[in-house]
């Protein structure tokens, strides 16, 4: 084991919690108020006019998306998810009057892909199938993309491989388009993704590759493979741009949502919003978009399991860098962690340096949570909101209470100038998963959680 980064300018109490897997709350001493108008991530620079082009891809394929997909012939082939309130969580999740209130951003709920993954993913895919189309002639620019539907538009597609590493959700997302867009699939998925996302992938004609390490020898070996085929484009998830711009793009709706719900946005009305984090590329492209979109009185936390927290173990490599040490890219591993959690989405060991570098002027800070945690709010959700949401999805309901509840939270609140404002806070938990979880695998989610519940008292 390697020794943690302690000696060199990171908090010993943060670390002994961070290293003995209980939960914690590091805050980032550089975040900047003002988010720059262009931020450089290794070695591009994006702004918001890059998230403007994904969403206006996103937008030219929404013909075709409501085509091949039956479930989004209603929304004409948007993929959008709702902002709902959440006063009916404060006594569970602790949160008194003054304390600010909650309100969740339902990616759980999102069509085709069931999650998060539905954004960038899809986004992804459809870029790759957007320069084939432009290239074989197969749409004109300015066209009617529903045309990649007929069949000289799939045979030409068809001979195009698309693939992915993943622990489940990200390859749910780009398996399901890719395959319905008429490409060949195949998602290298870890030992830790669970068999029910395994078969839906399979029931969809996706090849699935399992490997018996965890999320990074997954990707690492599906990027070996896609490189010695120069028909296969590789969902890079630890290094991709259109991943990261396509998760961007859910921000340009976000000021609308939260208008419709009478929430406003400025120093006497802080937003304070919680984004569960793997590798993290969603929440990184969700949190530029945010800041970029809002300003600076938006606050983003990433959430991360207790045995799993990769984000947290880079930003204080970079913390630690600053003050003349640290790794440049460590893993949980460094740290005694066994990346070992119920939250599958979140099993990764090392987090994305093009997420943690754009990251560091933005991010507010990261917690972490014990799975036991994860599956009380689970059932505190279908209680309250009779919401269903997988275990990753919980992790964002710890947010508030770490704030409120906890010394480092509090500290955080009156550097951060929040305190004061803060009954008059939004505080919204992005989840991100469950819509498409099997019904027997979502009641032992729910046995769980209410053993748990009883357990507490």
């Amino acid at each position: 084991m390697v020794d943690p980064l302690t000696p060199v300018g990171i908090d010993t109490l943060l670390a002994s919690h961070l290293h003995r897997a209980q939960p914690c709350l590091w805050t980032n001493p550089a975040r900047m108020a003002r988010a720059p108008a262009s931020l450089q991530t290794m070695g591009r620079t994006i702004s918001l006019n890059d998230t403007r082009e994904a969403a206006a891809r996103l937008h030219r394929f929404e013909g075709l998306l409501a085509q091949v997909f039956p479930e989004l012939a209603g929304t004409g082939g948007v993929v959008e998810s709702a902002v709902l309130p959440a006063q009916a969580l404060h006594p569970a999740l602790g949160i008194g009057s003054v304390q600010g209130r909650v309100f969740i951003k339902a990616d759980h709920r999102l069509p085709v892909a069931g999650s998060i993954k539905a954004r960038g993913g899809m986004h992804e895919v459809l870029e790759f199938a957007e320069g084939l189309a432009l290239q074989h002639g197969l749409v004109e620019p300015g066209g009617d993309y529903r045309a990649l539907a007929n069949p000289k538009a799939r045979e030409v597609l068809g001979r195009y491989q698309v693939a992915v590493g993943s622990t489940g959700n990200l390859g749910l997302s780009i398996g399901v388009v890719a395959s319905a867009l008429g490409f060949r699939a195949a998602v290298h998925m870890s030992a830790d993704a669970k068999e029910w996302k395994k078969e839906r992938l399979r029931q969809r004609g996706v090849q699935v590759v399992e490997h018996a390490g965890d999320y990074e020898r997954a990707v690492a070996a599906g990027r070996a493979q896609a490189g010695s085929d120069p028909l296969c484009h590789f969902v890079d998830d630890e290094q991709s741009f259109s991943l990261l711009l396509g998760y961007s793009a859910a921000a340009l709706h976000v000021p609308a949502q939260l208008a419709e719900q009478g929430i406003v946005v400025d120093a006497e009305h802080p937003l304070i919003v919680y984004l569960p984090c793997g590798v993290g590329g969603a929440p990184a492209g969700i949190a530029f978009g945010l800041r970029q979109v809002l300003g600076p009185h938006v606050h983003c936390f990433f959430a991360e399991p207790v045995q799993s927290p990769c984000f947290m173990v880079q930003m204080l490599a970079d913390q630690a860098t600053q003050s003349g040490g640290g790794q440049a890219h460590p893993s949980v591993y460094d740290w005694g962690l066994t990346n070992q959690t119920e939250a599958d989405g979140l099993a990764v060991p090392r987090a994305s340096l093009l997420a943690a570098q754009l990251m560091g002027p933005l991010l507010s800070g990261v917690f972490t949570v014990a799975d036991d945690t994860l599956f009380a709010h689970l059932v505190q959700v279908l209680d309250a909101l009779g919401e269903r949401i997988e275990p990753s999805a919980a992790a964002g309901f710890s947010g508030p209470g770490m704030l409120t509840g906890t010394d480092a939270g509090q500290a955080w609140l009156h550097r951060a100038g929040v305190g004061a404002a803060l009954p008059n806070a939004t505080h919204l938990v992005w989840t991100t998963g469950g819509l498409l979880v099997p019904d027997a695998q979502y009641e032992g989610f729910v046995q769980r959680g209410r053993a748990l519940l009883a357990a507490r008292g």
